[in-house]
Parts: C-alpha cells; sequence; structure tokens
C-alpha cells in the first residue's frame, strides 16, 4: 500500500475508534481514559527531555495524577477555574522539594524539565477534559476533528504540493502548500459541523482557521522540542509511522484552551 495511503487510513481508523469511544461512553467513564492517556503523553515527553535533560519524570507524573484527581474528582465541577490555579501551585512546590531535596544533580534544571512537562502537557490538557466536562461531547467532538482532519489535510497537500518550505530549520517537511491544505480541510469540516455547533458560515469559517493556526504550532513546537534532543519521533510504537502519543496529540495540546473561553 501507499505510504502516503496506510497513514491516512491508519489516521482514520484511530480516530474512527475515539470519535466510537466519545459518542457511546458517558463521562465518567471517558475521563479516567483522558487522564491515563494524558499521563502517558506526558510520559513520553518526559523521556524524550531525559535523552539530554535532568528531568523527574515519576514526580512529575504523581504531581500530575494528584492534580486531576484535585480538579475533576475533588471540586465542584463549575467551579474548576478557581481549583486549577490552586492545583498548580501545589504543584510546583512539589516539584522545587523533590529538586531541592532528592539526589538531583542539577535541581534547577530537573525542576525546570519537570515542570515543562507539567505545563506543556497536563496543564494545557485539563481543556481537552474540561470541554466535555461543562460545555458536552459534541464540542470535543468538534475540536478534534477540525484539528486532526486539519493535520491530514497538510500532510496530503504537503506530499502532493510542497514546494515552498514553512520552516525548514525546525520541520524540513512542514510547506505553505501543506499549511494551505490544513486550512482548506479545517474549513470544510468546521462548516460540516454547522447543523450540530449552529455557528454562523463566517464564525465556522474561523475556527476552521483557527484550528489550521494552532494545530501547525503545535506540530511545530513539538518538532522543535524533537530537534533539540535530535529525535525524528516521540515514539515508534504506532503504524504508519505515525509516532507514538505525543506525535498524536502534538497539534491538539493548544487547541481545546484557546477554544475552551469560545464555547
Amino acid at each position: 500500500m501507499n505510504p502516503l495511503v496506510k497513514r491516512i487510513v491508519t489516521a482514520l481508523s484511530t480516530a474512527a475508534f475515539v470519535v466510537c469511544a466519545l459518542i457511546f461512553l458517558p463521562v465518567s467513564a471517558v475521563l479516567p481514559a483522558m487522564i491515563l492517556l494524558a499521563l502517558l503523553v506526558q510520559l513520553e515527553f518526559s523521556q524524550l527531555v531525559a535523552k539530554k535533560y535532568e528531568t523527574m519524570p515519576w514526580a512529575g507524573i504523581v504531581a500530575s495524577l494528584g492534580y486531576f484527581i484535585t480538579v475533576f474528582y475533588y471540586a465542584e465541577r463549575m467551579l474548576s477555574y478557581v481549583y486549577i490555579p490552586m492545583a498548580f501551585v501545589v504543584v510546583v512546590f512539589f516539584f522545587a522539594l523533590i529538586a531541592l531535596f532528592g539526589k538531583s544533580r542539577k535541581p534547577m534544571e530537573a525542576m525546570g524539565s519537570t515542570l515543562l512537562s507539567f505545563v506543556y502537557i497536563p496543564f494545557m490538557l485539563t481543556f481537552f477534559m474540561l470541554i466535555p466536562v461543562m460545555c458536552g461531547m459534541k464540542w470535543l467532538l468538534y475540536i478534534i476533528a477540525i484539528v486532526k482532519i486539519s493535520d491530514m489535510g497538510g500532510f496530503a497537500f504537503g506530499k502532493a504540493f510542497g514546494r515552498h518550505k514553512m520552516c525548514p530549520a525546525i520541520s524540513p517537511n512542514k510547506s505553505w502548500e501543506g499549511f494551505a491544505g490544513s486550512v482548506f480541510a479545517s474549513c470544510l469540516i468546521s462548516c460540516a459541523f454547522i447543523p450540530m455547533t449552529e455557528f454562523a458560515w463566517y464564525k465556522a469559517l474561523a475556527f476552521g482557521v483557527a484550528a489550521a493556526l494552532i494545530g501547525t504550532l503545535g506540530d511545530l513546537v513539538e518538532s522543535r522540542f524533537k530537534r533539540e534532543v535530535d529525535v525524528k519521533d516521540s515514539a515508534t510504537f504506532m503504524p504508519a509511522g505515525l509516532g507514538g502519543f505525543l506525535d498524536m496529540f502534538d497539534s491538539l495540546v493548544f487547541a481545546p484552551a484557546l477554544f475552551f473561553p469560545f464555547l
């Protein structure tokens, strides 16, 4: 099978599985699965960072688990805005204690890298989980659809027409033609969701363009991190060159947080 076709088929199959899980499972069952997935993504990122810098991966996982439990299970759902900064302060204090009184040879480096892994993955993905809890599952499906279809549109257009490089120093495969494909695909799917979202056509297009921009930024941020530690993929267990959990979630890291206030 053609590698491009194989990658698209694999991505669509994975997306179909996720969509079915989100549709047919209750939020009470989906939330623990999301938390587990976020922790796996964080662990993968910590292992990536550890290739070059000192970090505290298990301290990060323990702190993130405590943070998620505090925000989603011991806080009133509508008061999560208050509990998020409180839990964040506790996490930072915990990292400081572990770095200063643990076995870290470079406590500042260990604390900084661990705090980055927390902010970049669990903290940002908090909004990924708040959306189905506070806004409804349909909005999470909508955001996943416009961002990941944008990814596939960018990949397909970039492979077929990519000539002008966007950021060759960060991601050699990113092209402006691919970005145009991302915008086209996300706008198309955003308009297809109008019967559900009840957006005006111009608002649907605005969300589509925003999804392409945010998704591309997420890709570039992860690419920059991987380039710094000299790896191509965060992991290799996914078929068709899709990489690992982090490679699948990179474009979704920022989108829920930025879209959340508008929902």
